[in-house]
């Protein structure tokens, strides 16, 4: 590419030179000077020099200081607007310079400053809170209790964020949360909630928490939305960074991270491999309980989890800057991934007087092969008014998945072994988006703005699932948990939004219809459902700006959440074959109403910021816990005529009623002095449920359940980051889940604490970290189930304690200089009707 690029420029030099009458070409000029630090009169390596054309604002070039401050760039003559940059500096500015020969600018001294210091918008130093009128970004920065890790290890350190033991995402304490990947659904995100583990932390720029979204968005998630932006560099030049990692359990990885800018093009890549284990256990102890109560049987089940995973993820893109206004850029995505699991599960039988009958092993081995492409490309136009733009996209991705499970069982003492089962389940998805939106800003000053935009999702998903015994290298396979599923998820939505400031008060209202066609199919028992409805869902947001540093905002919206992926797979899960887990075809989307009140206020060295929040949903998904009415017969050697029977359970999904979640968070940060930082987030929710439910059973008994219930419970996140002798830099954070009840169980709380050491090496531009993730190993999700005949208490850990030692190395991007200018220069983005 740079031998290509340098033939470009040969080839327009010659050409100018033949189209220019001989002497008149000027020559170019260098700017030189010295940057120091006002104080201290040390000189700043890594000082940014900026030279922004007059003529044209948009071509931009400059360069750096080397070690002992000195810079030199070389230029055409010509009018700028001359800027030096040092990260917690104020910047020093030179507007509207005529520069027609080689020009000294002599010492620059420039100063700290002390606002930027606070952590307000310094990006690569410290955890950041923005409040917009619809949307709250939290900048990541540099965390280093991620450091080596993934995506999923970011947003568990994001205020409001939590990520359970499996994986999962929630905001505010709800697991209907949207994730989007620079604006958009993504095959980053795959199929599953191990999709995200593959995304190394150090490709994130940001996060946005959107906690009730406006029209812009698409209305799914009830929770709100996660909007994860990925690093890509504005910087000229050349610049990226490199980065390995190991740990225990075994653990090792690398990410490379590259950014070419020229005038007309910026070519930009992320790439990583990754390979992870990950110890893990769980224990289900259940009593069993006769028709009139009193004890059957018990059952103690203990699953041990070896996983191991490795996965190439790669992001490659071309923005070609067609003229000053506008630019197309294309992306391509590539990642795959591959696994190796197997799951031991122990299982001790006893009878009412708990002695032991019977005991035996189930053993799963299961092999997973991930693949994933995506194509896209983006038009931006801008046209003369600041603001006003049009964007189009299209988006076109598919993704596969299969996994391969043995299943074999024996009973201890006995010399034969159970049949073995094998499942297959063998999913892929196409995903098409086309979207445009097209803004306008109006009225004095263009403080009043317009929106209308359109997004189309075409997805089809397909999962073909075969169950049977393993017989001679033969699969068996049996009808009655054999499948094959098509689900069709295609959504036309079309949005308008309109916004205004009037002195001190900001409003934004938008409506957004979207026209849902959902099919669902099984394939082999010919069973079809067509779901057709077109929904309404208005957004309103009002502001109120005391000052710079206070504000108030309040907000409504309508959302929903559709069914998709496990919740709609009705294969039941075989690790174990007494405690199932199994989805619902039949599931129809739950709807919102989301009102939240939120309030911010920043002092010198402190920031608050409150929320309160209220909604309401009807049709929501709550997993129970139900008798199949069958039970699984084992033979007991001890007393062949009498066979151990273990009732079956299965945890499946239903649209449970209505729902009602209010609730308050508090998050603060604290910054007593330069590199010390210490944050708190506090969320307190009261949840109702109210719902009945009713099934049939094997045995063609109608079972009725009441689900009401009423639970108050919280989680809290405390992280402190502060200097530590020999220029070291120390973090932890503690996260405490407090206690919580659902329909039918009663989870205990949790508490988890990471730790980190960092410190800057080979004259700052490499970084060394060691951290230790869940550091005293208590991770676990504990809960306790009762149904009218069986009692269960549980346990799981999915990962066990883990350290992590990791190098990063930058070249033209140092630690010192943190791309502050590409944070910048994000065209357009702090608009405060930015949706």
């Amino acid at each position: 590419m740079k031998q290509l690029f340098l033939l470009l420029l040969v080839f327009t030099s010659i050409v100018s030179i033949a189209q220019r009458p001989q002497g008149q070409r000027p020559e170019p000029i260098n700017i030189t000077g010295l940057v120091v630090d006002q104080d201290t009169g040390k000189p700043l390596e890594y000082a940014t020099l900026i030279l922004q054309n007059l003529r044209n604002p948009d071509r931009v070039t400059g360069g750096i200081t080397d070690a002992t401050g000195k810079f030199k760039v070389q230029t055409m003559p010509g009018r700028y607007n001359v800027r030096v940059e040092f990260i917690s500096y104020k910047t020093y500015e030179l507007d509207a310079q005529t520069y027609r020969t080689s020009t000294d600018l002599g010492t620059i001294k420039i100063a700290i400053d002390v606002e930027q210091l606070e952590g307000v918008e310094v990006v690569g130093e410290r955890t950041t809170v923005e409040l917009r009128l619809d949307k709250k970004i939290y900048n990541v920065g540099s965390d280093l209790t991620v450091k080596g890790g993934s995506v999923t290890d970011v947003l568990d350190n994001v205020p409001s964020v939590s990520v359970d033991v499996e994986g999962n995402i929630s905001l505010r304490g709800n697991e209907s949360v949207r994730i989007l990947i620079n604006g958009k659904p993504s095959a980053l995100s795959g199929l599953s909630t191990e999709a995200l583990q593959q995304l190394p932390a150090e490709a994130i720029e940001k996060v946005e928490v959107i906690t009730n979204p406006s029209a812009r968005y698409d209305a799914e998630g009830t929770a709100g939305i996660l909007n994860i932006i990925l690093k890509q560099s504005k910087t000229a030049g050349v610049n990226g960074s490199f980065s390995l990692n190991i740990g225990n359990p075994e653990s090792y990885g690398g990410n490379l991270s590259l950014n070419l800018r020229r005038e007309k093009f910026n070519i930009f890549t992320n790439t990583s491999y990754r390979y992870r284990s990950g110890p893990g256990n769980a224990l289900f102890e259940q009593e069993n309980f006769n028709l009139d109560g009193s004890t059957a049987s018990f059952q103690d089940e203990y699953r041990n989890y070896q996983r191991q995973s490795d996965g190439f993820n790669t992001n490659i893109g071309f923005e070609y800057f067609i003229d000053s206004t506008s630019s197309i850029t294309n992306s391509f995505v590539y990642r795959k991934s591959t696994g190796d699991d197997t799951v031991s599960v122990d299982f001790f039988n006893f009878d009412a007087s708990q002695n032991p009958t019977i005991q035996r092993n189930r053993f799963t081995n299961e092999l997973e092969d991930e693949e994933d492409i995506q194509y896209s490309v983006n038009y931006k136009k801008k046209f003369d008014k600041d603001g006003h733009e049009l964007t189009m996209d299209y988006q076109y991705s598919t993704g596969s998945e299969l996994e391969n499970s043995i299943i074999e069982e024996i009973i201890i003492g006995e010399t034969s072994a159970l049949p073995t089962e094998q499942t297959i389940n063998d999913e892929s998805q196409i995903r098409q988006l086309i979207q445009m939106d097209y803004v306008l800003p109006f009225g004095k000053d263009n403080k009043s703005q317009f929106e209308l935009g359109y997004r189309g999702t075409f997805n089809n998903f397909n999962t073909d699932f075969n169950f049977g015994i393993l017989e001679n290298g033969m699969l068996n396979s049996d009808p009655n948990f054999s499948n094959e599923l098509n689900y069709k998820e295609y959504v036309n939505s079309a949005y308008t939004q309109l916004g205004t400031k009037l002195n001190k008060f900001n409003i934004l209202g938008g409506l957004r219809m979207e026209a849902s066609d959902i099919g669902v199919e099984l394939v082999n028992t010919n069973e079809i459902s067509n779901k057709d409805y077109v929904d309404w869902f208005p957004s309103l947001f009002l502001g109120y700006e005391f000052s710079e540093k206070e504000q108030l905002t309040i907000s409504y919206s309508r959302r929903l959440r559709r069914p998709r992926s496990r919740f709609i797979n009705p294969f039941p899960s075989r690790s174990s074959n007494t405690n199932l887990f199994q989805g619902n075809p039949n599931l129809d989307p739950t709807y919102t109403n989301a009102f939240d009140l939120g309030y911010l206020r920043r002092w010198d060295k402190f920031t608050f910021n409150t929320s309160v929040y209220s909604n309401k949903s009807t049709g929501v998904f709550q997993f129970i816990t139900q008798e199949r009415g069958d039970f699984v017969e084992i033979e007991n050697p001890d007393d062949p005529a009498n066979p151990v029977l273990v009732p079956v359970q299965v945890r499946t999904p239903i649209n449970l009623a209505t729902e009602s979640r209010t609730g308050m968070e508090f998050t603060t940060s604290y910054t007593p002095k330069r590199n010390w930082r210490l944050s708190w987030n506090l969320n307190l929710f009261q949840r109702q449920l109210r719902g009945d439910y009713s099934y049939v059973n094997f045995q063609d008994q109608e079972i009725v359940q009441n689900f009401d219930a009423d639970n108050f419970t919280w989680f809290t996140r405390f992280s402190a980051k502060l200097p530590l002798p020999g220029k070291i830099d120390f973090q932890t954070n503690l996260f405490y889940m407090g206690p919580s009840e659902d329909a039918q169980s009663k989870r205990k709380s949790m508490l988890s604490t990471n730790m980190a050491f960092s410190k800057d090496i080979v004259k700052d531009k490499a970084t060394l970290s060691l951290n230790i993730s869940d550091l005293f190993n208590t991770r676990k999700r504990r809960s306790e189930t009762r149904t009218d005949n069986v009692y269960t208490y549980s346990e799981f850990q999915w990962r066990q304690r883990s350290i992590r030692l990791s190098f990063l190395y930058r070249f033209n991007d140092p630690q010192s200089q943190r791309n502050r200018n590409g944070e910048r220069n994000n065209d357009g983005d702090d608009d405060d009707f930015e949706g």
